[in-house]
Parts: structure tokens; C-alpha cells; sequence
């Protein structure tokens, strides 16, 4: 007998942690209101049942520390029976002329993965011989049809959707600060959670306009933080238009980081500087800064490269992307007045509102009238 199940395989970096998945996979279906009926591990993978798979996959896929989520038939441990299984699966799944790879990993009992792919891939052939469909290569198929199995079940896949990636959110037990001022600190807050901190944001901004722009790309990464309430604070900077070189500003808000971790009681701030984009002086000021204060840095760009679009483009950021084209295009100059840097710092800390919000679908326009009610 089978049944369908959502099936969640952890990253290799989360296998140790899988007691926080749990937690975070429980969280985020209770979030979104998704009835489960229960939520247990089988060996390395995570079992979720529910009545509707399709939307409870959609969710989990959204946190981080997984590798893959998929939807599955649950069936015993059977040579015969998976072999079956994947031949009837396959059947469903195959369009007319398609190319398949039958893949099985897992835990072997009396037999090796490799017979069960030989034969269920005889039996795929046999069932499909109207369809002309064939067997492909590992490099070369139209459709793969994967088997995980454990000690005592076997998950025949009949969707698979690819996952974030990083470790399970808070399973680090320390909290750090993140500021969101631009495009590029979005995704170097997106890659501190992914880093599984408990993450403390800071907005700044320069005026109403560069606001909504911020909170709007702010609104792709809240429902990363696992909370139905968002504690969330907002720093306007009082800059001049002459003033605002990337530097500078990026000089400014490390300092503005500084004094609100200490007055937070956060002893870890990230920083959204690239070795990549920005120069080696650049980030070794900031860094000492930072250390000066006893607080430590976190660089969560470094090593990231073209692939910081990609993730971008996975949280819904793609259109703002452009201007990290250009930031990169930038050619820097090695001044900084610093005088400058810490008495704008200074005035805009007068400036700090914090705001509660509860998430939901108008997360927009309730961060912007809460701060209008702050004003």
C-alpha cells in the first residue's frame, strides 16, 4: 500500500542540524496555515504528511538548509514493490518519444541500487512500449525518475523541486545585525540568514522614495526570518546628494551598525562588502573598524560571483540586479573623510524608529504606515 508524501532532504551541511528543519519546516506550515498531519524523520530525510502536498512542497522549499523537496509515493522497502512502483510512476509521468533515467540512492537491504534500476528500467520499457519511450544516460534524459530509500521505506519521487540550500535558520544560536540600503544588501542578508544567524535588520534610507524601494525588496527575504511578528528598525540618513559616493555611504552605515549593535546588545554585525567588488583597503577599514569595537564582522559576499544574480533571481530580485551591474563597473577612489562619516553617523542615530509587524500579504503598506504612525 502506498500513500503520497512530501519527502525533504536536508543539505550536506544540515545533516547534523536536522532536529532545526524539523522545527523550521513545522513553523513555516503553521505560518502559512498548511494542514500536516505529521511531520517525522525516516534515517537521513524528513517526512512530511499532509492532504495537499503540492502548496506544503511550494512552503518548504522556501527554507533554508535543504538540498531538494519532493512529492512521493511512500511504499515499503520491496524489491518487487519499488521496482513496480517506479515502473507506474514512470508510465504517468512519460510523454510520448521521452528519454528517462531511472536513479535510486539510499539504503540498501538484500539487494544493490543498481539491480533495482536495471529492472525497474526493463519494466518502465515494457509499460511505455506504445509511448516509443527509451532509457537515457545520467548526462542525457528527458525525465528522471528517482527512488530514495531508507531501512524500512522507499520514496518514489513524482516531483522533485530543488532547495535553497545553506543551514536551517537559527541553528547557529547567535544573533547577528543586517542593514538593508540597496540591492546588494538585500542578498548579503538573504546569504547571513542562509548562514543560519538569527538575523536582527536595519533599514537605512535617504528619502521617502528610496523607502518604498527598500521595503519592497525587504518584502522578498521577511518570511525567511520564521516569525509571524517582525521586530524591524528604520534608520533615515541625513546625507546630502553630494555625499552620497558608495563608499561613503557604505563607510556611514558600517558606523551607523556599530553604535545600534552596541546599543542592541549584538556582538556580530554583516557587512554587505564584496572582496569582489569592492577594493582590499576598502574592506580592511571597515573590518578594523568593526574590531575596534569589539564587535565581529561577517562578509557573507565573499567568494560570491556571478552567482549572486542567481539568487537574485530566486527570491524575486532579478529587476534590481542592473545596478549591482554597475556597481561593479565602478572605479574607486582612496578617499574617505572620515570626519564626515561619523558626525552624518551620529545625526542619523537620532533618527531610529522601530516598528512590529505581523507578516501577512500587506507587509508593504503596513511598514510604510507604521513609520508614518511613528512620525
Amino acid at each position: 500500500m502506498s500513500k503520497n508524501v512530501v519527502v525533504v532532504f536536508p543539505s550536506l551541511y544540515s545533516l547534523n542540524k536536522i532536529d532545526y528543519l524539523v522545527s523550521g519546516i513545522s513553523i513555516i506550515l503553521k505560518t502559512k496555515k498548511l494542514g500536516f498531519s505529521k511531520i517525522r524523520k525516516n534515517d537521513s530525510v524528513i517526512i512530511v504528511e499532509s492532504d495537499d502536498p503540492v502548496f506544503v512542497s511550494s512552503a518548504i522549499t522556501s527554507l533554508f538548509g535543504i538540498e531538494k523537496v519532493a512529492i512521493a509515493k511512500e511504499i515499503e522497502n520491496s524489491f518487487n514493490v519499488i521496482v513496480s512502483t517506479i515502473a507506474t510512476v514512470g508510465a504517468n509521468l512519460l510523454l510520448k518519444g521521452e528519454k528517462f533515467y531511472v536513479k535510486v540512492d539510499g539504503t540498501a537491504t538484500d539487494y544493490v541500487p543498481k539491480d533495482i534500476e536495471l529492472a525497474a528500467t526493463s519494466a518502465l520499457i515494457e509499460k511505455t512500449v506504445n509511448f516509443q519511450t527509451k532509457p537515457g544516460t545520467e548526462s542525457s534524459y528527458d525525465k528522471i525518475i528517482y527512488t530514495y530509500t531508507t531501512k524500512s521505506h522507499a520514496y518514489v519521487c513524482i516531483f522533485i523541486d530543488k532547495g535553497m540550500g545553506g543551514i536551517p535558520n537559527k541553528s547557529q544560536n547567535q544573533k547577528i545585525l543586517c542593514c538593508i540600503y540597496d540591492e546588494i544588501s538585500v542578498i548579503a542578508c538573504l546569504q547571513t540568514l542562509k548562514m543560519g544567524f538569527d538575523v536582527k535588520i536595519l533599514v537605512c534610507y535617504s528619502n521617502e522614495s528610496e523607502l518604498l524601494n527598500i521595503v519592497k525588496m525587504l518584502n522578498q527575504i521577511l518570511h525567511k526570518l520564521l516569525q509571524t511578528k517582525v521586530e524591524l528598525h528604520f534608520c533615515k540618513l541625513e546625507m546630502k546628494s553630494s555625499m552620497r559616493s558608495i563608499l561613503f555611504k557604505t563607510a556611514m552605515i558600517t558606523e551607523i551598525l556599530l553604535s545600534f549593535a552596541k546599543r542592541s546588545s549584538v556582538d556580530r554585525i554583516s557587512l554587505a562588502i564584496s572582496p569582489l567588488i569592492f577594493p582590499a583597503w576598502f574592506i580592511e577599514h571597515n573590518a578594523m573598524r568593526v574590531f575596534l569595537k569589539n564587535i565581529i564582522p561577517w562578509f557573507p559576499l565573499s567568494g560570491i560571483d556571478n552567482s549572486i544574480f542567481d539568487i537574485a533571481n530566486e527570491i524575486g530580485l532579478g529587476k534590481y540586479m542592473s545596478k549591482i551591474e554597475n556597481l561593479c563597473r565602478t572605479k574607486f577612489k582612496k578617499d574617505l573623510p572620515k570626519g564626515k562619516i561619523n558626525k552624518i553617523s551620529q545625526i542619523s542615530l537620532r533618527n531610529i524608529k522601530t516598528i512590529t509587524i505581523t507578516l501577512g500579504p500587506t507587509n508593504i503598506h503596513d511598514i510604510i504606515d507604521s513609520l508614518k504612525s511613528e512620525h
